[in-house]
């Protein structure tokens, strides 16, 4: 949820002063959701701390937050978890003696207890917070180490829970402690300067050169040097895990769009075309079909859009293969993990490869001998490293928190797959495979022709749909989950109350809310079949007022029973949650704007969920 960045350098190594090069690093985190912010630095000789409640603009007028001084400097954007938000809660803590200084993402469960042993020990807190045990405990322990690493190191192999930790100390100024355990961690490596960041748009402007930080690592940082360890288990030769990020900072800025949602809505053609060129010769795939074949009950599990993105692929699975598959949300894990066993698969789907819910949902299944595909869009992550293989989609960083371009590459890596499996089954053909892959590949130009077509009329109608109070999204079939994904954009960045659910249940007590002007949206899939059972469902809706909006082919046959209708291209009906869900971000996107919202930064909500 929230977002860590850190620098220490030798004098005017970096192209701004380390103050202007953590404020800037915030900024670009800015998207992961925050309600305080506070930057801290070692400068001759003293701890500094700036930090307060509100947004890092309104924080930079009133404190500074860039003017601080230093050559060793971290910042924090927090996202409460303890202690309501306020000026003492944000991030950084420090230690009773101003000594030491720390920012953490994460949880730790076995505070309460920390806390308590160090205010025996004549330890005086100030914060509802977790994370402020940390700068006491390690202050604690130094006075029986007078060594900074290995008091930290000490401190943090009685942490229990989820952690990204970075400190610093006037005792060492010249150096940036961390260790990590399940909230993402990143080095950056600079000449004459390093750095650390929870992600990686706040490192490009400064190196391409990473080290993903993995679980139960710990070290530290000084401008020429890094030191890691695997805690209990010794030094790390972490040359062996730099990699060079293929991301430019273009790719993290808005490119002259007014959001950064626009502006991903505009990236699917490029990120859809980039997934299909990676899948094709991706072994990943091969060793997921093999591990699917094997597989007594396969399980999918996901949160949010990337849950819309595995029910699609449990009904194409079943459509197209005759396999059942058991789609649940992540958090529910507890209630089909006792049903799994050895020689199960579970799919796990993440955009970050962070989601602490379907993380603790892999977990608890392999505990059980359950084999894990991970479906994801961030190389090295958590998620994907845990699992057996994964699949990586090519959508590139999204910095907007409505999820856009991940859906539809989730969606296209997953239809891949299950095509793949479907012809290792004998359930389809060499050449009826090679046909969907075909139409799989063509959804990159399909993506731009549809998004060119649509803008311009998702616009206009969301003059209308702005003064809505509810809608419903329907749809049948495989257009379910789309309509679900639909329904779930116009919430999250709209604010507009809007349910999804199959077309047929109406009749059985949702219909009871439709009045004149109610809208309702039908997501009609290139599907014959599935247009003559939205017939049915249209004119329940017409009967009572509703205004019907469709995304529906350009040769459907239900044209005359829309009032608004967004014109999708002929194509296969596999392609349906990459042919309709741009029109519904479209509109949902529109909508927020007309309504005087941020849609980069819908309320209550951030991009990583890292927290159960």
């Amino acid at each position: 949820m929230c977002g860590i960045i850190g620098v220490v350098s030798l004098p005017g190594k970096t192209p701004y002063r380390p103050g202007v090069v953590v404020f800037r690093g915030l900024k670009r985190l800015e998207y992961r959701g925050y309600d305080s912010a506070g930057v801290a630095a070692i400068y001759n000789g003293r701890l500094i701390v700036l930090k307060g409640k509100g947004k890092i603009d309104e924080l930079e007028r009133k404190i500074g937050l860039s003017s601080i001084e230093g050559l060793t400097v971290i910042g924090h954007t927090r996202w409460a978890t303890h202690g309501a938000p306020s000026d003492i809660n944000a991030h950084p803590h420090t230690d009773c003696s101003g000594s030491f200084a720390v920012v953490h993402n994460g949880i730790i469960q076995n505070y309460r207890e920390l806390k308590e042993m160090l205010i025996e020990r004549g330890h005086r807190f100030r914060s509802a917070t977790d994370t402020e045990v940390i700068p006491h405990l390690v202050e604690e322990l130094y006075k029986s180490t007078g060594d900074v690493y290995e008091a930290f190191r000490r401190a943090i192999s009685m942490i229990d829970g989820s952690y990204a930790v970075i400190l610093i100390s006037t005792y060492e100024p010249g150096k940036i402690f961390f260790a990590k355990k399940d909230s993402p961690l990143i080095i950056g490596l600079g000449d004459g300067f390093n750095l650390l960041a929870s992600d990686i748009p706040a490192l490009l402007e400064y190196t391409r050169r990473i080290i993903t930080v993995r679980d139960g690592w710990i070290g530290y940082v000084s401008p020429s040097n890094v030191f890691i360890e695997e805690l209990g288990r010794g030094a790390i030769d972490w040359s062996r895990y730099i990699r060079v990020v293929e991301w430019s900072l273009e790719d993290a800025t808005k490119s002259g769009y007014p959001h950064f949602m626009l502006k991903e809505i505009h990236e699917q053609p490029r990120a859809l075309r980039e997934t299909y060129y990676g899948l094709i010769d991706d072994p990943a795939v091969g060793e997921a079909v093999k591990l699917l074949l094997d597989a007594d009950k396969i399980y999918v599990t996901a949160a949010g859009t990337s849950y819309h993105a595995g029910y699609y692929y449990s009904l194409l699975l079943a459509y197209m293969a005759g396999r059942i598959s058991s789609p649940f949300i992540a958090s529910e894990y507890e209630v089909y993990e006792k049903t799994s066993g050895e020689g199960d698969v579970l799919i796990v789907i993440s955009q970050s490869g962070e989601t602490m819910d379907s993380l603790k949902a892999l977990r608890a299944f392999k505990e059980r001998g359950v084999r894990v595909i991970a479906v994801s869009n961030v190389v090295d992550s958590a998620i994907p490293r845990e699992s057996d293989v994964t699949i990586y989609t090519r959508a590139g960083p999204e910095i907007g928190v409505a999820a856009t371009k991940t859906f539809t590459t989730q969606t296209l890596a997953l239809s891949w797959l299950v095509v793949s499996y479907a012809e290792a089954t004998g359930k389809l053909t060499r050449s009826e495979a090679e046909e969907y892959r075909k139409w799989l590949g063509s959804s990159g130009d399909l993506a731009a022709r549809i998004i060119a077509s649509n803008e311009t009329y998702a616009l206009k109608l969301s003059e209308w749909m702005a003064g809505r109070g509810n809608a419903y999204y329907l749809s049948r079939g495989i257009g379910v989950p789309v309509a679900m994904e639909g329904a779930l954009k116009l919430k999250e960045i709209a604010y507009i109350h809007a349910e999804s659910y199959p077309a047929g249940e109406s009749k059985h007590g949702p219909i009871a809310l439709v009045e004149p002007d109610y809208p309702v949206l039908f997501v009609i899939p290139q599907h014959r079949e599935l247009e003559k059972l939205l017939l049915g469902n249209i004119q329940e809706m017409k009967a009572r007022g509703a205004v019907i909006i469709g995304v529906a082919p350009e040769d459907t046959v239900l044209k005359d029973q829309l009032d608004y209708w967004f014109k999708i291209p002929s194509s296969h009906w596999i392609l349906t949650p990459i042919t309709h869900t741009p029109p519904l971000q479209l509109l949902a996107y529109h909508t927020a704007v007309r309504r005087g919202y941020d849609p980069d930064k819908p309320r209550n909500l951030a991009k990583t969920v890292t927290v159960e």
